[in-house]
């Protein structure tokens, strides 16, 4: 399968990261691929930063979370929502009772709550940032999620969108409550694997 852009450039399907009631976002620095500068694994791989945040918060909560109630999911999980979206998900937290069963496609059951680091995508189809970052979080609080957490490792900032409520903006030093009283520190978590960051 091909996607066409506007400049009727083929695109390889590789290169879609997600898609936003319909409309292909590419993978951050997807033309330098077309371009040969990059290779694919280049820009749809992780950073050393990025996967260790998220390797460390699965660590985390397979620890205090409850196994017999949630299962945790993650390795951009694709998630397909109502309105012809599909996201890439870095963590999704899932009721198990809920999953009835494992297809070996994308997941149309919505988890609890939703962890992301940084952004991924190419922003050229967005304002800026935060456009493509609110278009997301309310497509997946729009889909039945209860829960939005999305970290950012350069400002060291996390945004909390809950639905219903007022969205919020911490600090990586303060902590976050995941679920069901279950709080996580990013900085605290870092310190005690002792790594620099």
């Amino acid at each position: 399968m091909t996607v066409l852009t506007s400049k009727n450039v083929k695109i390889p399907k590789e290169l879609v990261y997600e898609r936003i009631k319909g409309k292909p976002v590419y993978y951050k620095d997807y033309e330098k691929v077309l371009k040969g500068e990059k290779s694919l694994e280049e820009v749809v791989g992780s950073s050393d930063l990025q996967s260790w945040i998220i390797m460390s918060i699965i660590e985390f909560l397979l620890i205090n979370l409850d196994k017999t109630k949630y299962k945790i999911l993650s390795n951009e999980l694709g998630f397909k929502a109502k309105d012809k979206s599909v996201y890439g998900l870095d963590i999704g937290i899932f009721e198990r009772e809920k999953i009835k069963e494992l297809k070996g496609k994308y997941i149309e059951t919505h988890p609890e709550v939703v962890i992301e680091v940084d952004i991924k995508a190419d922003l050229k189809g967005f304002e800026d940032n935060t456009d493509y970052i609110y278009q997301k979080i309310n497509g997946l609080l729009s889909s039945g999620i209860g829960k939005v957490i999305w970290i950012f490792t350069k400002s060291k900032k996390v945004w909390i969108a809950t639905k219903d409520k007022k969205w919020e903006i911490s600090g990586w030093n303060e902590d976050i409550e995941i679920l069901d009283n279950v709080n996580i520190n990013i900085e605290k978590l870092l310190k005690e694997e002792k790594i620099k960051f």
